[in-house]
């Protein structure tokens, strides 16, 4: 369980194919006793476990491994050497939730329609594909590539503006966002449920006339 509040941006530093999945090694500034080896760490809005470490001098070194499914559902995919990811490492019990609970399982890919300065801060449009769009509502919350970050509004469309001050801009990997950006989306585990238990995420059917 994570709280959105990325804590570090890590540095992809090798990328590599094995069978059946891809590894990634990660540098950053989290100091190495504060890592275990199958701890859970949170890259952009994925939960990923820790299969290797080391020092760094940065901090810390480690290695996290995906399979295809993780790859083609979120944007890890297109990590490459040298991409940066926001990292959060997993809640521990008494730890102050300054955010909102996110699981690090990431929905679905969003796309970044329009970025707009509002003074010192951005105003982001998203556009969630259509199997997302009722679980969001303004004021409510989301995961935008594992920061949490509250909804300021819905369009008609579907679409939904966040509202970023300067600096969550500064401090994540927001700033890196243009016109037509993928990015990983978590919607609301309250909406989920909710969602569920009023049979609003079931299926579209057809009755035969």
């Amino acid at each position: 369980m994570f709280t959105g509040l990325v804590t570090d941006i890590g540095t992809i530093e090798a990328v590599e194919d094995r069978t059946g999945l891809r590894r990634f090694r990660v540098a950053s500034a989290f100091p190495l006793e504060t890592i275990a080896m199958g701890a859970s760490i949170m890259h952009s809005g994925v939960c990923l476990t820790v299969v290797a470490m080391g020092e760094h001098d940065r901090g810390s070194w480690f290695e996290v491994e995906a399979v295809p499914e993780t790859l083609g559902r979120t944007m890890l995919g297109a990590l490459t050497q040298g991409s940066k990811v926001n990292l959060e490492q997993s809640l521990k019990l008494g730890d102050e939730l300054g955010g909102h609970l996110v699981y690090g399982h990431v929905d679905a890919l969003g796309e970044v329609i329009s970025i707009v300065e509002e003074g010192e801060s951005y105003r982001i449009t998203i556009r969630p594909p259509a199997s997302l769009r009722h679980y969001f509502a303004a004021k409510g919350s989301v995961a935008i590539d594992g920061v949490s970050l509250t909804v300021a509004s819905v369009h008609d469309n579907g679409d939904f503006d966040i509202a970023i001050i300067p600096h969550t801009w500064q401090v994540t990997t927001l700033h890196e966002l243009q016109p037509a950006s993928k990015v990983n989306l978590e919607v609301d585990m309250l909406a989920r449920y909710v969602a569920r238990m009023i049979g609003a995420d079931a299926p579209d059917t057809q009755v035969a006339e």
